[in-house]
């Protein structure tokens, strides 16, 4: 029976110009990777993930681009075509000379940058303008709260030489402070006024302090940038943290903290972590999960004051009387939108400032649009529902739509949601649109550190998180994805057939499929 070889020239880790010796190594027999299979090969000291499709083998890096999480434990539902067209980078356009046509891109996160590289990759060629308050190139602000002690260099998702290629201007540490929408023209906080023939706002979201005494003694932090981030580890080594707020963010700041400080202390004003989106039994694996690794928590409770000494944060006083120690005050309870230079602008928000956009993602102004954390937008597995989510994965997908729309071609957002958090090495995903589920479905144990939950609501499961479960997670996306319904009778029953997933493909540590894919 013949095997499976391969040779140093398949490895993405390659060199070009590497002149060394050619490596080619069996890795499997045939038999062993079937059809629509995957499997993680060692070739060298490469980690190389191995796929069959129609019978033919491709290799590519065996690690997500996003956390370098193992590709090789995930779903296949990509055929090795529809790979070989996907490329790292698309081929992309330049600006064309003559061409006048301006697109004005308000922010410097994801939903701009995938704006830009959309529009240059469907052949726009007029100018692109990004401009951002920050002082960097845009960069995944999901690794803040994952590695806190981060180098700007090693977070950035394009640095200029990309920018330049492509021409799509940057402009860093500048802010708008007003849009007018019938001149086409927006002026910034140094007196510079931009006019734009079609306008992305992406401007998100920013961290929400607390409204008590003591809030701006020292050591009062919050997470926002990266200097923010290295300013926490930093500050919090050795030291005893006290975490206000039980979000994703803020348990993930928690578990990175474990091993650098003497101690970490989360206060929560609801009865259990993440209660609100992924319910109370997550949140109870979770607590479980920080607590064995000696993090306290003081939950149903708020905090009424700061107390310091010399100007330091020193005590931190809760509702119920409790007094908790801190040398490092962390504050993560919640988002302000930057919506506030729009005030005047005929620009249409809702109720808590964020800008509501249709399933193109258009304001009520012509060519003005907006996309991430900042818009509420129709979500079409939840019958349009307006929702506010704030992912990274949804970000880039709004983006896209704004782009094509931009461009005369009508396209509809239909993503589906799909976002996962880390909590001491260990992955929990989430996927749909959980709020206002009326019953859960459990597959595993809990106890056990193993488990999918699904969540019902009228009779239908709208949403799913799994830990140690996968790609059960990434199979659900997909059914949302191509508009499939899955019924609670489906998901009560004792197999998961309807997901048409073995029960040993259930271990396995990542979801790759078209709706979950991030850069």
């Amino acid at each position: 029976m013949s095997g499976t070889k391969l040779t140093r020239e398949a490895l993405p880790e390659s060199d070009p110009e590497d002149t060394s010796e050619e490596l080619t190594e069996v890795v499997c027999l045939e038999s062993d990777l079937q059809d629509g299979q995957m499997m993680e090969v060692e070739v060298g000291q490469h980690s190389v993930l191995l796929t069959r499709s129609k019978g033919q083998y491709s290799a590519i890096g065996n690690q997500c681009t996003h956390y370098g999480a193992p590709l090789s434990k995930g779903q296949n539902s990509k055929q090795q075509s529809t790979i070989r067209q996907e490329k790292r980078v698309k081929r992309m356009g330049a600006a064309v000379p003559g061409d006048t046509n301006t697109v004005l891109l308000l922010g410097g996160g994801a939903a701009s940058l995938i704006c830009a590289e959309t529009l240059r990759q469907e052949n726009f060629g007029g100018r692109i303008i990004m401009v951002t308050k920050d002082d960097l190139l845009p960069y995944d602000k999901t690794r803040l709260s994952k590695v806190m002690n981060v180098e700007n260099d090693s977070i950035l998702l394009r640095r200029m030489e990309f920018f330049q290629q492509y021409d799509i201007e940057v402009w860093l540490r500048k802010e708008a402070v007003s849009v007018d929408t019938d001149k086409k023209k927006v002026t910034f906080d140094d007196g510079l006024v931009e006019s734009y023939d079609q306008l992305l706002i992406s401007t998100g979201c920013r961290a929400k302090g607390l409204d008590v005494p003591g809030m701006k003694l020292k050591n009062v932090l919050m997470l926002e940038t990266p200097e923010d981030a290295r300013h926490i580890h930093k500050a919090c080594l050795g030291c005893n943290v006290v975490l206000v707020g039980t979000s994703f963010v803020g348990m993930e700041v928690a578990s990175y903290l474990i091993d650098k400080s003497s101690s970490v202390t989360v206060i929560g004003s609801s009865e259990l972590p993440y209660q609100n989106t992924l319910g109370r039994e997550v949140g109870k694996v979770t607590m479980m999960m920080l607590s064995e690794k000696n993090v306290k928590f003081f939950m149903n409770d708020i905090v009424m004051e700061i107390k310091g000494v010399d100007g330091k944060v020193k005590e931190v006083v809760l509702k119920s009387g409790n007094v908790i120690q801190a040398d490092v005050l962390i504050v993560g309870i919640g988002i302000k939108p930057n919506s506030e230079f729009l005030q005047g602008s005929k620009i249409q928000m809702d109720s808590k400032n964020f800008v509501t956009v249709d399933k193109y993602m258009r304001t009520n102004v012509p060519s003005v649009y907006c996309g991430g954390d900042l818009a509420t937008f129709p979500l079409a597995m939840a019958k349009n529902r307006l929702v506010n989510i704030g992912h990274w994965q949804m970000a880039q997908a709004h983006a896209r739509i704004a782009a094509l729309n931009m461009l005369g071609k009508p396209t509809e957002l239909s993503s589906v949601p799909f976002y996962w958090t880390v909590l001491l090495g260990k992955t929990i995903r989430y996927t749909g649109y959980g709020e206002g589920y009326t019953d859960i479905v459990i597959k595993g144990k809990f106890e056990d550190m193993k488990f999918l939950v699904l969540y019902i609501k009228n009779e239908e499961v709208i949403a799913a998180a799994s830990l140690n479960y996968d790609p059960a997670v990434s199979a659900v996306a997909e059914r949302f994805a191509t508009g499939k319904t899955i019924t609670k009778k489906e998901a009560e029953s004792d197999t998961l057939s309807w997901l048409q997933l073995s029960q040993s493909t259930l271990s396995c540590a990542f979801s790759l499929n078209t709706s979950s894919v991030q850069r």
